[in-house]
């Protein structure tokens, strides 16, 4: 049986960024709370769908904002030349943060396209030596970015780093930094979910059902 300390926490024992994350996240609706099965098969307490971010322009503004000030803190010690995104929910976002820091970005599709601007690699080029942040909504396994990052290296690109909103921590920064990819997280669901019980969003009891989910699906 897996030990959870309580999840109450002062709210001053919160941050200012992961406290307005969480309330952007639940104001829109892009985290729900209930019984989710995920792409592994997995049964999930909670699901993070940033589409309904699109519905929420002042909570869309919030989340924007966040990254755009952690993206800013990466950039202070590594140089980035171009961000990249996967399609779909990470693509949303992308433009906005992209703007936010006046920086170029581009979007790999899931598929090659056939027809048109043929390739993987939209909204620009990736030239040979480009540091490249790549960025996603969340990370669980780490799967989706892997595969994602392979056309941009393939072009001469190279990922410096990796940028989530949420981290389920379910071994994916793990297995990304095996394979030399720093992670970094606006924030983890753990911090997301004791923020939420902090304000009382959410009950204890919840949020420690949560906390022991992620404690048992942390394994890389």
């Amino acid at each position: 049986m897996v030990c959870v300390k309580s999840a109450r926490f002062d709210n001053m024992s919160v941050s200012k960024n992961v406290s307005d994350l969480a309330s952007a996240l639940v104001r829109s609706g892009a985290l729900k709370f209930g019984s989710f099965k995920l792409k592994s098969g997995i049964i999930s307490p909670y699901y993070v769908d940033m589409s309904w971010l699109l519905s929420s322009p002042k909570s869309f503004k919030s989340v924007v904002d966040i990254v755009v000030e952690k993206t800013q803190s990466i950039m202070s010690s590594i140089r980035v030349d171009k961000l990249a995104s996967i399609e779909l929910k990470g693509a949303l976002l992308l433009p906005s943060i992209s703007c936010g820091l006046n920086v170029p970005c581009l979007v790999v599709r899931k598929e090659s396209k056939e027809y048109g601007l043929t390739g993987r690699i939209a909204g620009g080029d990736v030239e040979p030596g480009d540091q490249i942040l790549f960025f996603d909504d969340v990370v669980t396994d780490a799967s989706s970015k892997i595969e994602s990052i392979k056309p941009i290296e393939s072009l001469g690109g190279k990922v410096c780093a990796v940028l989530v909103v949420v981290d389920r921590e379910q071994g994916g920064k793990e297995k990304l930094e095996k394979m030399g990819y720093k992670l970094y997280s606006a924030a983890t669901i753990s911090e997301i979910v004791r923020s939420l019980s902090a304000s009382q969003h959410i009950p204890e009891e919840q949020a420690e059902s949560i906390l022991r989910y992620v404690s048992e699906y942390s394994r890389p």
